[in-house]
């Protein structure tokens, strides 16, 4: 989902913009906030792209909604600013990666030349600046993780195996 608010909005649609702020920082677990400014809508609409494959949505509202939002939203920790003008990506389903949502922005960050940057966000819960997020986006996937994993312990196999085969390959040349 993506809303942009470019014209001057009435009340009723700003508050049913804060009552959906609302219902999803009450809900998410990881959110992060991005500065967005200069992107064309054919760059916005590549990053939604990018962002669904991973399974997170992009939502953008006025800086004084999201705000206000936030701070009745009892998540530990002080607000990051948020400069520019912002979006907010979060992982659209209770199952999808925590960190897809930064890794996601972080990626197209270093596509886009400071044209979107990550300014802060909600991990875990509590608040975190731009260091802590960007800490954060560089963990790679869970699947890529597990692939790791899968490799280091292979590793001393598979090096046994090579041992084996040469001591195999000498008993075989004598």
């Amino acid at each position: 989902m993506l809303l942009v608010i470019t014209m001057a909005v009435n009340k009723q649609k700003k508050g049913e913009i804060l009552k959906d702020l609302k219902e999803l920082f009450g809900r998410i677990k990881t959110a992060t906030f991005v500065n967005f400014h200069g992107l064309s809508v054919k760059d916005t609409s590549a990053l939604r792209r990018g962002l669904r494959e991973d399974n997170v949505r992009l939502f953008v509202a006025k800086k004084t909604l999201i705000k206000k939002a936030l701070g009745e939203a009892a998540i530990p920790g002080d607000i990051p600013m948020l400069d520019g003008e912002i979006a907010i990506a979060y992982p659209h389903t209770e199952d999808a990666d925590i960190t897809a949502s930064a890794r996601g922005v972080y990626a197209f960050q270093k596509k886009f030349d400071g044209r979107l940057s990550i300014v802060g966000g909600i991990f875990e819960r509590m608040f975190r600046g731009k260091e802590g997020m960007l800490e954060i986006a560089t963990i790679p996937s869970m699947k890529t993780l597990r692939g790791m994993f899968v490799n280091v312990i292979n590793s001393p196999i598979q090096g046994l195996v090579v041992a084996l085969s040469a001591i195999a390959e000498a008993k075989e040349s004598k």
